[in-house]
C-alpha cells in the first residue's frame, strides 16, 4: 500500500511540476496551438466550409483596445476584479439551466475560457470541469490580467478555422487587429458563443442586435475595467 501511495505521490508531483512549468513558459512565450485547433483539423468540415487553420499571434499592444473592451463587455464584465471565477454568474447560469431553457448559459469567465482553450478538450464532464478550475487558478496566480486577455484574444475560436484577433480581423474585415473599430469588435464578440455559424462581416439580425448591446456596455465600462496596452 505504501508503494501505491508513493507512486501516486510521484505522479502528482510530476503533474504539478509539468503544469506549473508550462504555465510559467506561457507567461512569456506565445501559445503555439491548442487542443481545440487539433480537434477541428481532425473533424469533418461543416457543410459549405473548407477547413483550414488561420492563426497569427500578435502582442496585446497590436490588438485594438476596442476588441479587448468588446470581449470583456460581452463575456466577463468583472474580469479585472475577480480571481478567475464569477460565482454570481455561475449560480445564475446553474439556476437558468436547471429550468431547461433552450439557450444555455455558461457562466464561464475569460480566465476559465482561456484555461479551457489552452490546456483542455471540449466537454462538460466533471473531470474536465475540475481540470478547468485547476488551470484557471494556475493562470490567475502566475499570469497578469493583461497576459490572460492577450492569450485569450490570440487563441479563441473566432470563425471556421479562424483563431485569434489578427486572423479574425483579416478574415472578416480585411484589416489588422490593431485597426478594428468599435462596431467591428462588437460584432466579433457577438459571434463568440457560436463563431463557426455566425458571420461578423454579414451579421444576422440577432448578431447585429447583440453587437449593439455590447457597444452600449463598452461605452459604459470604466477605463480601469480593462488592461491597458
Amino acid at each position: 500500500m505504501k508503494a501505491v501511495f508513493r507512486f501516486f505521490g510521484k505522479v502528482l508531483l510530476w503533474w504539478f511540476g509539468i503544469t506549473i512549468g508550462i504555465t510559467l513558459v506561457y507567461r512569456f512565450v506565445p501559445v503555439p496551438g491548442t487542443p481545440l485547433m487539433l480537434l477541428r483539423l481532425l473533424e469533418e468540415p461543416m457543410p459549405g466550409q473548407q477547413y483550414r487553420l488561420y492563426k497569427d499571434w500578435v502582442p496585446f499592444e497590436e490588438i485594438s483596445p476596442n476588441l479587448a473592451k468588446a470581449v470583456i463587455a460581452s463575456e466577463d464584465q468583472k474580469f479585472m476584479t475577480h480571481w478567475g471565477f464569477d460565482l454570481e454568474a455561475l449560480e445564475k447560469a446553474y439556476k437558468r439551466n436547471q429550468k431547461g431553457k433552450k439557450r444555455k448559459l455558461g457562466g464561464s469567465t475569460i480566465s476559465m475560457q482561456t484555461a479551457k482553450n489552452v490546456y483542455l478538450w471540449q466537454g462538460r464532464n466533471l473531470v474536465r470541469k475540475g481540470l478547468e478550475a485547476y488551470f484557471t487558478v494556475l493562470i490567475e496566480a502566475l499570469w497578469s490580467k493583461k497576459r490572460i486577455l492577450e492569450v485569450y484574444l490570440n487563441v479563441i475560436e473566432m470563425g471556421p478555422g479562424i483563431y485569434g484577433a489578427e486572423a479574425a480581423a483579416q478574415a472578416w474585415f480585411g484589416k489588422p487587429a490593431s485597426k478594428l473599430s468599435k462596431r467591428e469588435a462588437a460584432r466579433i464578440a457577438a459571434c463568440l458563443p457560436d463563431p463557426r455559424r455566425r458571420n461578423p462581416a454579414r451579421p444576422s439580425g440577432y448578431v447585429a442586435a447583440r453587437a449593439g448591446r455590447i457597444q452600449g456596455i463598452m461605452y459604459r465600462l470604466p477605463k480601469e475595467f480593462y488592461p491597458q496596452p
